[in-house]
């Protein structure tokens, strides 16, 4: 079955750096689309950054432009978030998303909090 395992979350300082993992399983990782989701306490889940299957083609929210950059590694089934210049407002559950054609999953998220 498929499986999106979200991992690299944590507590960082405004201004700082983390990068988020996903781990895909259970379908042919290389052919998908694949994109990075984000919901705060409250509001509700925003699209943060998209990827082609090839990685030749990515997307950004305007409000991560700049700051964030998509990658995948399809030799090893992985999506990478790489996020810089963290601010608080970047604090939300972070989730990968792809949409096949056996339909939408979604991992269970990682926490991301970004507070002095």
């Amino acid at each position: 079955q498929v499986q999106l395992v979200e991992s690299g979350g944590g507590l960082m300082q405004p201004g700082g750096s983390l990068r988020l993992s996903c781990a895909a399983s259970g379908f042919t990782f290389s052919t998908y689309a694949m994109s990075w989701y984000r919901q705060a306490t409250g509001k509700g889940r925003e699209f943060v950054a998209g990827i082609s299957s090839g990685g030749g083609t990515t997307t950004y929210a305007n409000s991560v432009k700049g700051r964030f950059t998509i990658s995948r590694d399809n030799a090893k089934n992985a999506m990478y978030l790489q996020m810089n210049s963290l601010k608080p407002e970047d604090t939300a559950v972070y989730y990968c998303y792809t949409r096949t054609i056996k339909g939408d999953y979604w991992g269970l998220g990682t926490q991301v909090t970004v507070s002095s």
